[in-house]
């Protein structure tokens, strides 16, 4: 076989895809549209339909999926369903790839490798971080982590889902990384939630509401950038100048809002919580420190 058909093959290899949700979905068809021939599963056929049309192949078991190909994507609620799944297709595994693309803990993700690699197959954990609608465009991007040189053997084939972010060889780095990116991200739906609800009472309506809301969520990076060039450093070195916003400043801020939710009638979980953290770093004389102290009680006794 000469190179280029050398390359032809690997780029157009097959590919299967266990779990067909709107993310199970959007992966089949991206590789499809790539000239990857897709061997799909999902507990409920049906779900398979529209990416049949589109010209996957439906395996009957997952066995026979997993034998269609050397990269096994799965795209399942957690890593529990990937053994509900697997466990009747433990025989088929050996030297293939499992690319677990699942939410769940990090822990879990690790001993997921370790079952994988007692079946004598490969293991890549990813986090894709977008939604459905825009794997396989520019903006999307998916961390990685597992062998170097697992992640290189199909490097290009998964970057047509998003740019890769290979994190390192522990298989729970990815997960880790997901679940930080969705804290912030949840984190910051409540945030919204709640100041919408908030403004709700004084009769504005969410569609005016969110606007400026939003407007104050996209800043929060470019004000923690000028803060510092290289966002972080100080974290690193355990230092919290505070030249800027100190803890009771911030402080000071968080008990207005708890105030004026209660006076409100809102749900105080979010804001409490947001206050504990202020209200601890005081408490241990960190006051006229930098907000970013507040780090202690969150990463809790050491």
């Amino acid at each position: 076989m000469n190179e280029q058909q050398d390359h032809t093959t690997r780029h157009n290899s097959a590919v299967t895809v266990i779990g067909l949700g709107p993310m199970g979905q959007a992966i089949t068809r991206t590789l499809l549209t790539a000239g990857h021939p897709v061997t799909v599963w999902n507990r409920t056929a049906s779900r398979a339909d529209g990416v049949v049309t589109d010209g996957a192949t439906l395996a009957a078991t997952p066995s026979e999926a997993v034998e269609a190909s050397d990269v096994v994507i799965l795209s399942l609620t957690d890593y529990p369903a990937m053994y509900d799944v697997l466990d009747s297709a433990t025989g088929s595994l050996a030297g293939r790839t499992l690319v677990n693309l699942s939410s769940d803990t990090p822990d879990r993700t690790r001993e997921a490798a370790t079952w994988a690699a007692g079946h004598d197959a490969a293991f890549l954990t990813g986090g894709v971080m977008v939604p459905a609608p825009m794997v396989g465009t520019e903006a999307a991007h998916v961390y990685y982590s597992g062998p170097d040189q697992v992640m290189e053997n199909h490097r290009a084939t998964l970057a047509l889902l998003g740019t890769p972010k290979h994190l390192g060889e522990d298989p729970g780095l990815a997960q880790m990384m997901y679940q930080a990116q969705l804290a912030v991200f949840l984190t910051t739906l409540s945030g919204l939630m709640h100041a919408t609800a908030m403004l709700g009472t004084a009769g504005m309506k969410a569609k005016e509401a969110l606007p400026e809301l939003l407007s104050s969520a996209d800043s929060i990076g470019d004000i923690l950038r000028a803060g510092e060039e290289n966002p972080g450093t100080a974290l690193d070195a355990g230092e919290h100048p505070g030249d800027l916003s100190t803890v009771t400043m911030m402080g000071a801020t968080s008990d207005h809002i708890v105030e004026t939710s209660t006076s409100l009638g809102l749900d105080l979980a979010l804001p409490l919580a947001v206050q504990a953290h202020y209200r601890h770093a005081i408490k241990n004389g960190h006051g006229s420190e930098n907000w970013t102290r507040i780090i202690d009680s969150i990463r809790g006794p050491r």
